[in-house]
Parts: C-alpha cells; structure tokens; sequence
C-alpha cells in the first residue's frame, strides 16, 4: 500500500512539474505550490499531510471493517485482543445437554472460542417433541439452548430463542429457537446442514453438534419403591415422571451411528467435558452411541466429568458423587474419564426435595477426584459458570504444563 501510494504520488509529481515548467510565472501556481516557502518546508507540509490523511483512511477503514463487532463500552482495540486471546483457546469438547451443558458453555466460552458442545438427541417433550413427529427432524431443544449459551449477544439470543408463542394455533407452546432450527434445517435441506448454518448467522463462540442424527428413543429400567420387578418406561421426558430408582438406560433403536464431525471434534480436542447436567436423560445418552465412546477412549485429551451439585428428582435421588460416577461407568465401561471434579461448598438453601451431592471423602476407585467450590449463590443447586470455567482451565493448564508427564499427571490430579 505505501508503494502503491508513493508511485502514484510521483506520478502526480511529474505531471506538476511539467505543469509548473509551462507555466513558471502563474501566480495561481506560486500559491497552490507555496512557494514562498523554503524548499524543505514544503517537502514537510506536503509530505506530512499525505501521511496524516493516509493513516486516518486506515484507522476509519478498520472501524468500518470490525463495526458488525464492536461491543458498546469495549473499545476496538479491546475487542480485537479478546478475539486473538479466544482463537489461541485450547479445543475444549463439553458433553450433555439440557441446562447443565448451556451452564458450562457460558463459562467456557471466556476463555475460548474452540469450543464444540455434542447434546442428546433423545428429547420428546414439549415443542422439541412435537417438532419431531410432526417434521420428523432430530429434537432443537438442547441445540437451541447451547446455541443461545455460546452467542456472542447471550442476553438478547437467550430471549429470542426462549420466547414461547401464546396465541392459540399450531404455534402454541413453540419456542421461537425451535422454529429458527426447523426452518433453516428445511431450508438447507437436511437437519445437519441447517446447524451448521446456525453458525454462520449466528455470532457464536464454537459449534454445537448432536451425537447422533438417527431417530432414537431413550428407554429406561426403573424400580419403583417396595416393587422387586423394574418398569421400562419409553421416552425421555416420562422418565424423572415416573416415581422409583432408574436401574438402567438405553436407547432404541441400539447401537446408532456417530455424527462424523462429533467423532472429529473428540479426537482433536484437548480437553473433553462430559457432563453437568441431568444424569440418565442428558449425559448418559450420549454415551450410549457406541462410535463416540470409542472416539473418546482413543482420544489423547483430558477427560473430566464433571459431577453435580444437587440430586435431581426423579433421577438421581439421594446419589452421592460416588453413585454419580458408578451409574456412568456401569453404562459405558470403567476408565473412560481421567479426572472426576466435584464440589465441596454446601452454601444456600436447596429446593424441596433437592439435596447435596456429597462429594467422596477419598478416591473413587480407578479415578482421582478433584474438589472445588463451584456453586452458583443465586441458584446453588446449579453450578457458576465462571467458577467451574476457572477450575477446568487450571486443571488443563496443570495438566499440559510442567507436571505433564507419564506419572505425574495422575499425582497432580489427585492433590
């Protein structure tokens, strides 16, 4: 660019001269050249004022460029540092769904924006539910809710994606962000596709991906109290409904086949996060696609699950961390995670019938347990985003610093 413009500018300098040779007495000439100014003087003016004007159109010309980006009381500069700092973020791989997914996604997304979510896609409630028989399209719901976490404008998404229509009508009871997903996915043509387009609408910080996009049904073995025989109980969204201890899950039909670039995102990544959320209607779905287990076994990163703060009714009642990890490992197999990360701050006032998860006193077997205060004060039986962010990026850093090695990456978890 400054070649270009000092070329241009010494063609407009022979042009002059040629001018001010045919006519050395033109008064108009004298003023417009300044020549009653010395030589050096002249050089300076001009030669300054061609700077100043060529470093103003840069500075308006990157405004103009990074406006879609700028954030009210953030200056450019600001801005485009985060930007840099996010992109040089580790790939971090976060597993579940539901409101425990979404959680971890707004703390993570602070400190990278080489996130990928992977959500269930055993939801039959609500509008997800309706969606699915009447379009025959996998459940938005947990799309849509990870979707609104990872968004640059989380507080504006978060509304409009939320925003349920109340008129009556086949649009009763619909989530706009539901819609948002259906449309675009018709309008692209398949499911897949439409969420990879959401990507390029939205201002995300990382994608979001289902773990399968087969038509699956998520089925569960409960036993109810005094009853020595398990009820199965078909669909996700009867399961915490019906009273009794969940003894087993599985999907229907078995066995259903990874999305490809969920396999991709768990084999590249260097952190994989499995879980908060719901334990046998969110996490362990996921889980239960055979292609991504394996993806995530023969993955190099570090692998946390991440327990929960409170039980939840009609699912993991009275568990403590270790009935958490046990009912996981009994469903995919020991050794899958390397870390088990659970809380220790008992602060505020549960609702009813909602309890503590006890964090183990000691080691589960086979896996260390990592302890720290992550509880949300305004809401703690939900984890704070910032403060489990935090925990997993020190725990990451600890891992791939100065104590990564062969032995030392277990001894540094356990302290």
């Amino acid at each position: 660019m400054v070649l270009g413009t000092a070329l241009i500018g010494l063609g407009l300098a022979i042009l002059l001269l040629d001018i001010y040779r045919a006519h050395p007495d033109s008064p108009w000439l004298a003023v417009l050249s300044l020549r009653a100014l010395p030589r050096w003087v002249r050089a300076l003016l001009f030669g300054g004022s061609g700077v100043f004007l060529l470093v103003l159109a840069v500075v308006k010309l990157n405004r103009s460029l990074l406006a879609p980006y700028l954030q009210p009381g953030k200056s450019v500069l600001e801005v485009v540092a985060n930007h840099r700092r996010l992109e040089k973020g580790p790939n971090v791989v976060a597993i579940g769904g539901g409101t425990g997914l979404s959680t971890l996604l707004r703390g993570l997304k602070q400190s990278t924006s080489n996130l990928t979510a992977i959500v269930t896609m055993a939801d039959d409630g609500g509008s997800s539910g309706r969606l699915r028989k009447e379009l025959g399209i996998p459940p938005p719901g947990d799309l849509r809710n990870c979707l609104a976490a990872l968004s640059d404008d989380e507080a504006v998404i978060t509304r409009l994606f939320q925003y349920r229509f109340q008129a009556e009508g086949g649009l009763e009871g619909h989530s706009f962000g539901n819609l948002f997903i259906a449309a675009l996915s018709g309008a692209m043509g398949s499911f897949d596709r439409g969420i990879l387009e959401v990507g390029k609408i939205l201002p995300l910080r990382g994608q979001v991906l289902p773990s399968t996009l087969s038509d699956v049904a998520l089925v569960a073995d409960k036993l109810p109290a005094f009853h020595h025989q398990a009820v199965r109980i078909e669909g996700e969204s009867r399961i915490p409904d019906v009273p009794g201890q969940i003894r087993r899950v599985q999907l229907e039909p078995v066995d259903p086949p990874a999305h490809p670039q969920a396999l991709r995102a768990v084999l590249n990544a260097q952190m994989i996060v499995i879980g908060p959320g719901s334990l046998f209607t969110s996490i362990i779905p996921n889980l239960l696609v055979p292609d991504l287990v394996q993806a995530i076994r023969a993955s190099r990163a570090f692998k946390v699950f991440v327990c929960n703060v409170a039980t939840q009714r009609g699912e993991t009642e009275n568990y403590n961390c270790a009935q958490h990890y046990l009912a996981l490992e009994s469903h995919v197999g020991p050794g899958l995670v390397d870390l088990v990360l659970a809380n220790d701050a008992q602060k505020g006032e549960l609702p009813q019938g909602v309890m503590w998860v006890e964090p183990p006193t000691g080691h589960l077997p086979g896996v260390p347990v990592h302890t720290a205060d992550l509880v949300d004060e305004e809401q703690p039986w939900r984890h704070d985003p910032l403060k489990l962010s935090e925990t997993l990026m020190a725990l990451l850093e600890e891992r791939t610093g100065p104590l990564d090695n062969g032995a030392g990456q277990r001894g540094s978890a356990r302290a």
